[in-house]
């Protein structure tokens, strides 16, 4: 919060905290994909909160969903108007107490927040790779999250913890790299996105491929297609909301009800929230990184990468806390029990709660007190068994 314009931070926050960058994979030494194609080199940017203890065994890394960024709490300076995308969750005293815990978030690899992506420049020529970058794939992502994490000394992390697409890296983490995982929180997502669920991702990347300003991903410079970019952004955001919250929030309600007539000037206050939403994503993301993230999303299938589930989670050593929310309906409830039932199958120790929720999808980013009490005392638990 602001008063007098000075940045005044709660006791319970990180406060203000730096982002720094891990460069790994020069030529001739590229990362190799999973789709065949080298990368390098490779920029992450990371954040971390809290120190890691003397055993180092207190590490905790935090995967962003969709739209995040290495930034997942305090503030990057003090003109900040807002904290990081899981403030409510990090700091002294909180979920991920950094009292206790070493918090560690980076910006994924296709991101636009300081990670290599579509909006790096291309040292082969000069320029920005645009759709020249290669697809990336939620693995992609773990594997260059290995790098990092080795870099900074840790041999074993005491948690992986994301929600949405941060809950299948969560997964990924447990499958690539077993020995390195002792617990994992994957929270509202699946083992696989659902046919429904790739359809919204389409329709948002067809909003950004027909936006004139797109050019084939050649806009760097010039105009950006942020009319598709909006779009993409409103359509995303219906599905992370839910019904009843909609209704709740805004109902039928016009936003000024003076200026009712039959005309498409007139809004009711949902489709200004859409337009809202869709004009701040426009101004902190970047339309490329949205096609190759949602497209690594569409990719993620647990069971056609590994035969089943119950191959993929076959050298599984981590315990797991499963969280899905009642409302959800892009990830749903029913899709965490599929990975429940497959991971207990393998005799992996299972923790799950479906949450009673009205606020759809995006519960976990929000103070949801359930969420952050499962979390905290699972977190607990892990540290008095692995601390």
């Amino acid at each position: 919060m602001k008063t007098n314009g000075i940045l005044e931070l709660p006791d319970d926050s990180v406060g203000i905290v730096q982002t720094e960058y891990y460069t790994f994979a020069a030529p001739p030494e590229e990362m190799r994909l999973v789709s065949g194609r080298m990368l390098g080199p490779v920029t992450l940017a990371y954040e971390t909160y809290g120190k890691l203890n003397g055993r180092r065994s207190n590490a905790v890394l935090l995967l962003h969903a969709l739209s995040g960024s290495a930034h997942a709490a305090g503030f990057n300076s003090a003109d900040d108007l807002y904290p990081g995308w899981w403030d409510l969750y990090v700091g002294p005293g909180k979920t991920f107490d950094t009292n206790k815990y070493f918090i560690i978030c980076s910006n994924v690899i296709g991101g636009c927040t300081g990670s290599t992506g579509p909006a790096s420049i291309d040292p082969g020529s000069g320029s920005e790779y645009g759709l020249s970058f290669p697809i990336v794939t939620i693995q992609d992502m773990v594997n260059a999250q290995y790098r990092l994490v080795r870099h900074l000394g840790i041999e074993r992390l005491l948690a992986v913890a994301g929600g949405s697409m941060g809950g299948m890296q969560a997964l990924q983490w447990c499958i690539s790299y077993p020995d390195m995982v002792a617990s994992a929180i994957p929270i509202a997502t699946s083992a696989s996105l659902s046919a429904q669920g790739i359809a919204f991702n389409e329709v948002g990347r067809q909003a950004i491929f027909r936006d004139p300003n797109w050019k084939g991903g050649d806009y760097y410079g010039k105009t950006k297609p942020e009319a598709g970019l909006g779009l993409a952004r409103m359509i995303g955001h219906i599905t992370y909301m839910s019904e009843r919250l909609m209704h709740e929030k805004f109902g039928r309600r016009l936003q000024n009800a003076d200026l009712f007539g039959f005309n498409f000037e007139s809004e009711f206050m949902v489709e200004s929230y859409l337009h809202h939403q869709g004009i701040k994503f426009v101004n902190r993301f970047d339309a490329n990184s949205y096609l190759y993230i949602t497209k690594a999303i569409d990719y993620f299938d647990l069971k056609a990468d590994y035969g089943s589930l119950a191959a993929a989670f076959e050298k599984v050593t981590a315990d797991f806390l499963i969280i899905s929310y009642t409302s959800d309906w892009l990830y749903p409830s029913e899709q965490s029990r599929e990975i429940v039932r497959a991971l207990r199958a393998g005799g992996i120790h299972v923790g799950y709660t479906e949450i009673e929720s009205d606020t759809g999808h995006d519960t976990f980013l929000l103070d949801d007190r359930q969420t952050q009490r499962n979390i905290s005392n699972f977190l607990r638990s892990q540290f008095e068994k692995h601390g």
